[in-house]
Formats: C-alpha cells, structure tokens, sequence
C-alpha cells in the first residue's frame, strides 16, 4: 500500500509562538519551508532540516500548505499582499491558513479579490501561549470549510491537543472565537486582582480570600489555576507582552462594533490595560494590570504558603 507523502509546510512568522510550532511541525515529519522579518530566527529550524526562503512569496511557492502566524492584521495584510507576498507566489487552488490573532477583514479581502484562483482560505487562532506551542498542545479554533479542516487535521494536530482542535464555524469563525476567548479572560484577570486586591486591604488574609472565592459560586479557571503564576512566582508572563494583549482587546472591540453590540465593560478592561502599558511598557507581561493594583494598595499579593 502506497503512503501518501506529507504536505509541505510553508510558516512565516517565527517569533515566541511560530519558533515552537515550527518544531512540532518537523518532528511530526512535515518538510518545512520558513520565512520571517529576521533571518536568524530560523538557524535551529534550518539546522534540523527545514528550508529557507527568502519571501513570503517564495515561502507559498515551495509549499502546498502555508501558515502565517503574526502580531497584527496590519503585518498579515503586508505578508500576504505585499509585492513578494503570499499572494504572489501561492499557486492557484493552493492554501493559506492563517493562525494570527486576527479580525475577518484581510481573509475576506484576498477570498472576494482572488474567487477565481480556487484558493483555500482559513482562520485557525490558537490559545494556550508560548508553553504549549512549544509542547504541542496548543488549542486550534478553526473557521473554515469542513473538508478543508479535516484535509489539514494532520496539520494541526502536529502543533496542538488532538482533543481541543475545534472546527467553530465558517470562514471568520476562527478569529471570532479567539478574540471572545481573549476578552473573557482579560476581564476574569482585570476583575480578579480587584477584588483580591480590595479584600487584602480590607484585612483578609490573600490565601483565606483566594480559598473562599474557590469554595463559592464565584469561582474560576482563572482564581484556581492562572492567577497563581503571580501569586506563587511573582511572574507577570513576559512570554506575551502587555502591548499585543492591548492589541487584541483593541481588536476585540472594534469587532463589538461591527457586528452592532455595546461593550461597556470590554471597553473598561482595555482602558484598565492600557493603563498598565502606559506604566510599565509595552514588554511587559500580559498579567501586569494585577501589579497595577497590587501597587495601588502597597501590597504585592503572594501566597503565605509558597512564601513560607
């Protein structure tokens, strides 16, 4: 019985998200064709066998399936419709999914410019940040035409969790998903260091307060599991930077505004980020605005039992 040989890969965008996708990708097996704004990005990929190209045109000529994985719409429109560009190269009837956290507007753009070329167009933005593309589990929500995701399941269960690759709707779906995801927990982060921050300065022990929210209706993924990365290690998560989280809730609003639904207390939680940008940098960590209030009452919030 003859095995159908893998699709070539094509990945532009090799920063802290596409330098470990890009490796799960090779130990799968996938022959791997990169492209990114600094070359030396992918001296480890080229030293294990992947190819260079040297524009992202090149990159979607020497692939059958390519992948953008980038900071903004703005770098995703540049890369794909630029003059060396995806859509420069990509042969007709070839394929492009585009893995940034993004808004419909450039995908839909190339679908109504390019209808003749057959293309195949999707949106799959991931979750679960640096760790777990580094690890393979990130989780994939994909929006697209179902015979399209189930073709490149092969694909994406190479870089995230077999059990969390979602296929959630049509063409946008994708990007949609993502930026609900975001939003949510930027709001769980912004209203959980409120109030822990409230309780603490009105004399409740943080751990005391922390095990009761638990213990209540009020509890959370968040509570139980993501606020420990400060509250036990101090860690703000560099690993993505407050600049593109404020990125993203930008991008989250603008879509409330498209589809005609207020967002007041979206808009609240991105002036909350904005203001601890403003304060402690653009590279600062996603989880900053806990500091935010953390300073306000002169307490860095810790857990007595990690301290002691």
């Amino acid at each position: 019985m003859t095995q159908t040989a893998p699709p070539v890969v094509g990945f532009i965008g090799l920063g802290n998200m596409g330098s470990g996708m890009t490796r799960n990708l090779l130990a799968a097996g996938f022959p791997l064709v990169v492209n990114d704004i600094r070359p030396e990005a992918a001296t480890e990929l080229i030293g294990r066998g992947a190819r260079w190209a040297d524009t992202p045109a090149q990159t979607a000529a020497e692939s059958d399936v390519v992948i953008t994985m980038l900071p903004t719409p703005r770098h995703v429109d540049e890369v794909v419709n630029g003059p060396s560009g995806i859509l420069a190269g990509i042969r007709d009837g070839g394929t492009w999914i585009d893995m940034s956290t993004s808004v419909p507007d450039v995908a839909d753009t190339v679908r109504r410019a390019h209808a003749s070329r057959g293309l195949h167009i999707l949106d799959a933005p991931v979750s679960g940040m640096s760790v777990g593309a580094a690890n393979g589990m990130l989780q994939i929500f994909v929006g697209g035409e179902a015979s399209d995701v189930e073709r490149l399941r092969p694909v994406f269960e190479a870089m995230g969790d077999p059990e969390r690759i979602l296929h959630v709707g049509g063409p946008g779906a994708g990007y949609a998903v993502k930026l609900m995801i975001n939003q949510l927990w930027f709001s769980h982060l912004v209203a959980t260091a409120e109030v822990l921050a409230i309780g603490v300065k009105a004399g409740v022990e943080l751990d005391v307060l922390r095990d009761s929210l638990i213990a209540s209706p009020a509890n959370s993924n968040f509570v139980q599991n993501d606020v420990l990365s400060v509250l036990d290690h101090g860690d703000y998560d560099e690993g993505f930077a407050i600049a593109l989280a404020c990125k993203d809730l930008g991008l989250s609003i603008d879509l409330a505004r498209s589809v005609g639904v207020p967002a007041e207390l979206s808009a609240l939680v991105e002036q909350v980020y904005r203001r601890a940008k403003a304060q402690y940098g653009d590279r600062a960590g996603e989880m900053t605005p806990v500091k935010l209030y953390e300073d306000l009452i002169g307490v860095d919030l810790r857990r007595q039992a990690v301290l002691a």
